[in-house]
């Protein structure tokens, strides 16, 4: 690995469904890549009492599962030397001196320590970390998210966590900002010049920015009930896309040339100032039973663990402006949703219709030319235009230019895993939040929660396999829009 000779990497959680799922296959695959250093440790650590052996055979299975084809029993083999496991109580001193000795055993190594545990942990696990001595200049801490449910809880996990480690130490996840399509949106804004006179508000009719997801709660009851659609990609994923669309050349690739201009969009936001105002720019949606991919599916109210009167939405769209120069009066419409008709991400850049049209009747209606960034599940461009019919009249019809990325790059993507686990040891931090982001993030979405409370405001429902309640449509139809899969 560039710069690095040999890290710890402990993972707290490390028998979970994240390390199990994503974490240990991403690190797998780094090895199997020879991305990792040879002198390199993934110490686990998590509750259960178990040997090393044992939790061995637990991550080969896990691998297997989720790798497929990828999987290798003598890749694997070599990897398992890499893994140690302790078992670890998060409020017991008496085991992080044992973690201390562990890790002492190789000192001057690249020290991470990835908290994939409740956030309500962060803070004993901080500062029991610093009270061994653990926590000093060269170590470094990764915080899945969510990290708090609303602007305090958030201050108080950070309050507590940079208590211990300073700013430049912390790593705070949004696995989104570290996907291949994602990291292809820089590329796309920085490195190419064809379409930066065009990206303001002259030419911008509207933004729409889409997550769907065809799959419901998965087995995460009692998590996704306690967070909801705003909270769990709205308040991150979405507000991570807009932040790269929307703002302004940074100086440089470095962390904080990146990370000042995403938090001067987050900060000129269109704020919510009143319930009203909520009710008037929101939609909220749960799913119910319908048929995804021609296959039957319950209710979120019918999904096991699910309280029978849950007022959890599933679903949520909005409209906003960016209160700036580039940007001012174009709307941008974001919207994420469970049990939605298809798997997919995208951003739809809807540029303004022509003034005047010279052609005769029977063309097809000119259409605004359209950008739309494919993200998931296949990555491309696809631009929208107008062309002649071919025949001896001159009239019209929409067709689109397709670019595919898989044509161009055949190799393997990397899982975002894979590289942010990477950063980290690298100690990258630009694809990592800063504090003064994820606040600015809160403090928009805090009045959006309220208002929601106020108004008493229950989620409507909408059939699986469809795009969302009615209204989602009714709120872009307002300023003459659809959006993209209706158009």
């Amino acid at each position: 690995m560039e710069d690095i000779s040999s890290f710890d990497l402990v993972l707290f959680g490390g028998s979970g469904d994240l390390a199990m799922r994503k974490l240990l296959p991403a690190l797998y695959n780094r090895h199997r890549n020879n991305d990792l250093p040879e002198q390199g440790r993934i110490i686990a650590v998590a509750r259960q009492q178990m040997e090393r052996e044992e939790y061995i055979t637990l991550v080969r299975e896990h691998c297997q599962r989720y790798l497929k084809a990828r999987y290798n029993e003598e890749t694997f083999a070599s990897f398992a030397h890499r893994l140690q496991y302790l078992p670890l109580d998060a409020n017991s001193p008496a085991d992080y001196a044992k973690l201390k000795q562990l890790l002492e055993d190789n000192p001057g190594k690249e020290r991470a320590f990835f908290l994939s545990t409740s956030s309500e942990l962060f803070s004993a696990i901080c500062t029991q970390l610093a009270a061994q001595g653990l926590a000093g200049n060269g170590a470094r801490v990764v915080l899945e998210k969510p990290l708090g449910h609303d602007l305090k809880s958030s201050k108080k996990i950070n309050d507590a966590v940079t208590r211990v480690f300073g700013e430049a130490q912390i790593f705070r996840i949004d696995h989104y900002l570290g996907k291949e399509p994602v990291q292809n949106l820089m590329a796309l804004r920085f490195g190419n010049a064809l379409f930066e006179p065009m990206w303001e508000r002259t030419w911008v009719r509207d933004v729409q920015i889409t997550i769907a997801e065809d799959v419901g709660i998965e087995r995460r009851a009692d998590f996704y009930d306690r967070t909801g659609a705003l909270r769990d990609v709205l308040q991150n994923h979405l507000l991570q896309l807009l932040c790269i669309i929307a703002m302004e050349p940074p100086s440089s690739i470095d962390a904080d040339a990146v990370r000042d201009e995403k938090l001067k969009v987050v900060r000129a936001l269109a704020p919510f100032e009143s319930p009203a105002d909520v009710a008037a720019r929101t939609v909220r949606g749960q799913y119910r039973a319908g048929a995804v991919a021609g296959q039957p599916v319950p209710g979120y109210l019918e999904e096991s663990g699910v309280p029978e009167h849950s007022g959890t939405e599933t679903f949520v769209a909005l409209k906003t402006w960016i209160n700036n120069w580039r940007w001012s009066g174009v709307p941008f419409y974001l919207r994420t949703g469970k049990r939605m008709q298809q798997r997919l991400a995208e951003i739809v850049i809807n540029f303004h219709n022509i003034p005047h049209s010279i052609f005769p009747q029977g063309s097809s209606p000119l259409q605004g030319n359209r950008l739309v960034i494919e993200l998931q599940p296949e990555e491309g461009l696809k631009l929208y235009l107008m062309a002649k019919r071919p025949g001896d009249k001159l009239t019209l019809k929409p067709v689109y230019l397709n670019l595919d990325f898989s044509d161009h790059f055949p190799e393997e993507p990397m899982d975002a895993y894979e590289r942010l686990l990477t950063d980290v040891l690298r100690g990258r931090l630009t694809l990592f939040m800063r504090r003064d982001e994820l606040d600015a993030a809160w403090a928009w979405c805090d009045p959006i929660l309220q208002g929601w409370e106020a108004i008493g405001d229950k989620p409507k429902p909408y059939a699986a396999g469809t795009w969302g309640p009615a209204a989602a449509s009714a709120l872009v139809a307002k300023d003459g829009s659809v959006w993209h899969e209706e158009s």
